[in-house]
């Protein structure tokens, strides 16, 4: 993604790591990830790096999905399988957590709440398979993925209180002057 040297990336852990601890999750690799995780979608070639057989970039979490099924879908093995749904998991959770109300447009239903539940659950899910992954050059990471599914909905809430305080620091009357005036 991004590297960790680069201004936004810092800018993100430092709005990222006190929210996902009033969230419940003081894990400070955890907060690291998710920061990454922002700022590597600050580039919209990472929010939709997921391509087809024929090269069209996959934007629904579904088609993704049958993206990663090394089985009986186009996967061409395990490796796909946890690169397409590592994706999956940090797809979901940027939406769920920083545009929670974009998910129905996404998916391009009315707004029910059965969608962002099954954002949630293909989050989860994709997570604790990342996880399972956890033997040769994988084994070091599959803690990581193991806390991100288990914790998903407090890693949702902790976005959501970082997407309430970038609204914050915008808002024309109640942002610092100090502040610098981020452009979205």
């Amino acid at each position: 993604m991004v590297p960790e040297t680069n201004a936004l990336s810092r800018f993100f852990e430092e709005m990222v790591t006190p929210r996902m601890s009033e969230a419940g999750v003081p894990d400070e690799e955890v907060c690291q990830y998710v920061a990454a995780m922002l700022s590597g979608f600050a580039e919209s070639r990472n929010l939709y790096r997921i391509r087809d057989a024929n090269g069209r970039n996959l934007m629904d979490v579904g088609e993704m999905l049958l993206e990663s099924d090394p089985i009986y879908g186009p996967a061409a093995n395990f490796d796909r399988e946890r690169e397409v749904r590592k994706h999956i998991g940090d797809y979901t959770l940027f939406f769920t957590g920083m545009f929670p109300e974009s998910i129905n447009h996404l998916r391009l239903r009315r707004h029910r709440l059965e969608s962002f539940v099954d954002f949630v659950r293909a989050g989860k899910e994709s997570y604790h398979i990342v996880a399972q992954f956890d033997m040769y050059e994988y084994e070091s990471e599959a803690p990581l993925y193991d806390k991100l599914s288990r914790w998903f909905e407090r890693c949702v809430f902790g976005l959501n209180s970082v997407r309430r305080e970038l609204d914050a620091i915008q808002h024309p009357i109640t942002r610092n002057p100090e502040m610098p005036k981020l452009l979205m």
